[in-house]
């Protein structure tokens, strides 16, 4: 899964590079639109490594993102700012600590059954914001100051918060790339492929997968952290169902079992978000922009079964499919 060429090398480097030059080309509103769409990417790919890695497929995972967001608020002293050196890892450990409990208990089953008891293990978690006053209920609760780390970085400022989101998406893309080359990335994908071959062969695939749920929790965690500090404000949807589907849908998109495509399915989705929301385009009927964004979706998915990522494979596919048609009719030789 992780072999990458230096090709894909190059042009994930690219990206990067490219993101880092953004601020320089654009205004206020394409670098908050940038940051938005890299927390995105970063709760996209610790999904991945559930359902593209190991075969999890999760409906649970806005959860592990709302308790890091959640965390970040009701941590934050009302009298200034907190250190980020503690506030990051408290946020990442809270949501991991949830998936831990989570994944010891839901990994017992399989199939239609895992994805339920996720689903039930979030929900419960979205009612515990939204119906008691530890989560401000309906109406949310309010960041009123944001992590700072001394004098080298305020996350207040635009800018800075860009570049450390930047920077968090580098760190867990190659995280996660190194940690899926390891003898414990090699298990995962053993796992997804054949659980029962892989007892046979003498490994206990239970350990596993409970910490891959366990990373994936704390790597959502950060996308929490991360949502929190730019809007300043959460409340209960950021635990909803629906948005965590929109995470499946995001890798989906993207293409699963590629890093890569977890990053290009957040682009692809938040962009459609906001092209479907866009009144200069559509007038009117930008407020029934989830029509839009749905029909996409579907056409997408028929026309692309693995993804964004896989459309140049594809596209070399076919053309080799009519070059072989044109030389068996003798046009090639």
């Amino acid at each position: 899964m992780m072999d990458l060429p230096r090709g894909k090398l190059a042009f994930m480097a690219a990206v990067f590079v490219a993101h880092a030059a953004l601020p320089w080309m654009t205004g206020a509103f394409g670098i908050d639109l940038v940051t938005k769409i890299m927390i995105f990417a970063i709760l996209a790919l610790s999904l991945e490594l559930l359902v593209g890695a190991t075969g999890l497929v999760c409906f649970g995972q806005a959860a592990f993102f709302g308790i890091g967001a959640y965390a970040t608020v009701l941590l934050t002293p009302d009298d200034g700012p907190a250190g980020l050196w503690w506030l990051l890892p408290v946020c990442m450990l809270a949501a991991a600590a949830y998936a831990l409990a989570v994944g010891a208990l839901s990994l017992r089953t399989r199939g239609v059954y895992f994805i339920m008891v996720t689903l039930a293990f979030a929900q419960m978690a979205y009612y515990v914001v939204h119906d008691t006053p530890l989560g401000g209920g309906t109406d949310g609760i309010y960041l009123n100051f944001k992590p700072t780390l001394g004098g080298v970085l305020d996350l207040d400022k635009p800018l800075v918060l860009y570049g450390f989101t930047l920077g968090c998406l580098v760190a867990v893309f190659g995280f996660l790339a190194v940690l899926l080359r390891s003898r414990f990335g090699r298990a995962l994908a053993g796992i997804k492929v054949n659980e029962q071959r892989m007892r046979a062969t003498g490994f206990s695939t239970y350990p596993y997968k409970l910490a891959a749920f366990t990373i994936s929790g704390g790597i959502a965690g950060l996308a929490g952290f991360l949502f929190a500090v730019k809007d300043g404000f959460v409340n209960p949807e950021l635990l909803s169902w629906h948005f965590s589907g929109s995470v499946l849908i995001m890798i989906i998109l993207g293409g699963l079992g590629h890093l890569r495509g977890a990053i290009i399915g957040a682009y692809a989705f938040a962009l459609l978000q906001e092209f479907f929301k866009s009144e200069a385009i559509f007038g009117a009927f930008a407020k029934h922009w989830t029509l839009g964004l749905g029909l996409s979706i579907i056409v997408s998915v028929a026309l692309l079964p693995r993804g964004l990522v896989g459309l140049p494979a594809q596209w070399r596919e076919r053309l080799e499919g009519r070059r072989g048609i044109m030389r068996s009719m003798g046009f090639y030789k």
